[in-house]
């Protein structure tokens, strides 16, 4: 089992920048791709931006793209969120989230991750 800690959420004016952290339980994250999610009011929860395992592939939402950047540290079981030039429409709690991977491979859809997060709130001003 993994269990997942979110922090680095905050208010923030757009144009700003912020850096969320996902810190990790257990010996094992490296067997885990990694992704970031958001869920903003009365909106469905979305895929932000994942990692494989050995971080050799990244893929990100459109909606982000060029401006968000996800990375991950195994030696410290952390994977982080850079988030540059942000904008309201960014406004939401963030989650992370981890799947059991043997592939190698990234994911984008929640059905295909096992652990989530608690979230953290980022809320961007106009």
């Amino acid at each position: 089992q993994v269990q997942l800690v979110e922090s680095g959420g905050g208010l923030v004016q757009a144009g700003g920048s912020l850096r969320l952290s996902c810190a990790a339980s257990g010996r094992t994250f490296s067997r885990y791709a990694m992704g970031w999610f958001r869920q903003a009011p009365g909106k469905e929860r979305e895929f932000v931006a994942a990692i494989s395992r050995s971080a050799g592939s990244t893929y990100y939402a459109d909606s982000v793209k060029g401006r968000f950047t996800i990375s991950r540290d195994n030696a410290k079981n952390t994977v982080y969120l850079q988030m540059n030039s942000l904008k309201p429409e960014d406004t939401a709690v963030y989650y992370c989230a981890a799947a059991q991977d043997y592939s190698g491979s990234y994911y984008y859809t929640a059905r295909e991750y096992d652990y989530w997060g608690q979230g953290t709130q980022v809320t961007v001003s106009s």
